[in-house]
């Protein structure tokens, strides 16, 4: 059990030290995110696009909104969005929200509770009870920098290590070949969202 315990520790200490890796090489890291940023300056925040945006609701009040969830981190904003309950389960479990909140600057491919309603249960609770490979799955959904939908289509390193390509444009993108965004181009005060409908597995 202590064994486990060290494992799941070390696996997170690991993943802080990359995010905090990635703050640190935001240096260049920020320029180029922040040229894409610059060229949809002039677009209003209220830029998504999706038809699972409709199931977000608009009351800005709630903590699950737009408007709210683009006042706090990627974390703290999926905890309030009620199409995102079981991957903020899974945040918690695998100990990231921290790290998550406290990274500069994310694209968080994030699976709704019905791309994880895909998986057998009897699988899912097994990865949810095994840190591991949780946080393998989860940090593979999650890429350096903020990427708007006019740069998502292409190959992108995740945290995990390994890499994610998108294809599509306008309003139609796929990850993986596999995977639809719902409701993309959602904004946290630290991350860019793209709520997809399948979870993404790297390669073992």
């Amino acid at each position: 059990m202590r064994a486990t315990v060290l494992a799941a520790t070390s696996t997170a200490a690991v993943l802080a030290l990359a995010l905090s890796g990635c703050g640190m090489d935001d240096g260049a890291g920020d320029t180029s995110a922040a040229a894409p940023a610059a060229t949809t300056a002039t677009a209003p925040t209220s830029t998504q696009f999706g038809a699972g945006c409709a199931a977000v609701p608009t009351d800005s009040a709630n903590p699950g909104s737009f408007d709210a969830m683009a006042k706090v981190p990627v974390a703290t904003a999926a905890s309030g969005n009620p199409l995102l309950s079981t991957l903020v389960t899974a945040v918690k479990k695998a100990s990231l929200v921290d790290s998550l909140n406290t990274a500069p600057a994310l694209t968080v491919f994030a699976p709704t509770n019905d791309a994880f309603a895909k998986i057998p249960k009897a699988d899912l609770d097994k990865v949810l009870a095994d840190n591991k490979t949780l946080t393998s799955i989860l940090t593979y959904h999650v890429v350096s920098g903020k990427l708007t939908p006019q740069n998502l289509a292409g190959s992108h390193p995740t945290l995990q290590g390994g890499s994610v390509t998108v294809a599509g444009s306008g309003a139609d993108f796929t990850v993986n070949g596999t995977s639809g965004v719902v409701c993309g181009n959602v904004q946290t005060a630290n991350a860019t969202v793209y709520l997809i409908d399948t979870v993404l597995m790297p390669k073992s």
